[in-house]
Formats: structure tokens, sequence, C-alpha cells
């Protein structure tokens, strides 16, 4: 009889606390990553418009190194940005153009930032050349990076 018993026991299969276990296992894990996904995303947003800023800053320096430290006129573009001399970013021998890594709109504004509730990845471009030029020249450029589930906030990198 001892013999029938042990044959029972080892003929194999899972119980249902067994499954059970293997399934909160699962679950736990797909919870994780589910909360995980959405970090991540935002994070390589925030990384992108943070870059893409770097650049545009850069292009702006390039700029200004190759024009006796003039402020550029405009500057625009999506996806490959100009940064010109000219209003309007019409061609000229001084352009700088870059490209970005977002297809993101880069446009010049008066004051910055314009909006109060920009999409994640806007790139604004404040440039000065006011108060008889060469004493106050200034550059901004402003991003977009997201901070929660749905906000967006302006950050700025310097010229």
């Amino acid at each position: 009889m001892l013999h029938k018993l042990k044959q029972r026991n080892s003929s194999g299969g899972f119980t249902i606390i067994e499954v059970m276990i293997v399934l909160a296992i699962a679950t736990l894990i797909l919870l994780v990553v589910l909360l995980a996904v959405p970090a991540l995303r935002r994070s390589s947003t925030n990384t992108t418009s943070k870059n893409d800023a770097a650049s545009v800053a850069g292009a702006i320096n390039n700029f200004m190194s190759n024009n006796n430290g003039a402020l550029p006129l405009d500057i625009c573009g999506t996806g490959t940005i100009t940064v010109s001399d000219r209003t309007g970013c019409t061609s000229s021998t001084n352009n700088e153009s870059i490209n970005i890594q977002a297809q993101t709109d880069v446009t010049k504004v008066t004051t910055a930032p314009t909006s109060a509730n920009p999409a994640t990845g806007s790139i604004q471009v404040l440039l000065r050349n006011d108060c008889n030029g060469a004493s106050s020249r200034s550059a901004a450029v402003y991003y977009v990076t997201q901070t929660g589930n749905s906000t967006s906030k302006w950050s700025c990198q310097s010229v």
C-alpha cells in the first residue's frame, strides 16, 4: 500500500498552488515592466530635447565665432536647422546648418518661452542684440522636458 502511495505522488504534474505561485510571479514581473516603459519613454524624449538644444546652442556659438561675435538674425527649420544672418533664414554664405535628432520646429522668438503649455520637445531660441549692440548680445535656447505623465516645463540652454 505504501508503494502505491509513493507511485501516485511521483506520477508528475503540478499542484494548483504551484501554478498559482508561478502566475503571481509572472504578474509581478509584467507589472514592473509596464510601469517602467513610460518612464523610459519620458527619459528618452528628454534626452533628445536636451541634445537637440545643445546642438542648436553649438550652431549659434559657431555662427558667432565665424562672424566676429555677431548674433544671427534668425534661426529656423525642422530636422535641418539653419542659423542665418538674414531674416527668414534665406541663403547666405554665413549660414550654419545642423541636423537635430527630433523633427521639432526650431523658431526664433522675441520673448521666451512664448507658450505656457508647450509640447514636449519644443525648441525656441531667444536672440537679443539690443542696447547698442556689443554690450548686451545674448542668446538662449529653450526646450521642453517632461516632468510627469502630462506636465511639461521650459528649460534653458545658455549660449
